[in-house]
């Protein structure tokens, strides 16, 4: 019987050998985590190894949570922006009156009615590249892709 669990332990070791490659799932605690170089060689080095792990993680979910909120800031800074009318263009208001799909209606609220004008969203269109705006998306999107990569 010993023959046969000796003779089956070979054949496994020698299906490692063969594919060259780790095994991705065991329960290992001197795991190597990105070279053999990072490898615990105790239980205290696991740990800490893991708290690494679940705070990478949650690095990166903060910095999803953080590009999020500054997509919104910055969105909110696009539509509270002032525009200035060119001389010789149509204004705002001549291009709305002149469009098809704008039309007039009755807004009332609390008993108040003011006649306004409802303008139909075409298409959002491209946003221009901003110095003030870019540069940082790009920053928190490569952080964000590292983190990624190493998770």
């Amino acid at each position: 019987m010993n023959m046969s669990m000796s003779s089956s332990s070979d054949n496994s070791s020698s299906m490692m050998s063969m594919s060259g490659m780790r095994m991705t799932f065991y329960a290992s605690n001197m795991t190597p985590l990105y070279s053999d170089a990072w490898a615990p060689t105790n239980t205290s080095a696991y740990a800490g190894t893991c708290i690494f792990l679940i705070l990478l993680a949650t690095l990166f979910r903060g910095l999803l949570a953080l590009k999020g909120w500054k997509e919104t800031a910055w969105l909110d800074a696009e539509f509270n922006r002032r525009y200035v009318v060119v001389a010789g263009k149509p204004s705002k208001t001549e291009r709305i009156t002149q469009d098809g799909d704008s039309k007039k209606m009755i807004l009332t609220e609390n008993g108040v009615e003011e006649e306004v004008m409802v303008v139909k969203k075409r298409s959002s269109g491209v946003r221009p590249w901003r110095l003030s705006v870019d540069p940082l998306r790009a920053v928190i999107d490569t952080v964000i892709a590292g983190v990624a990569y190493l998770l």
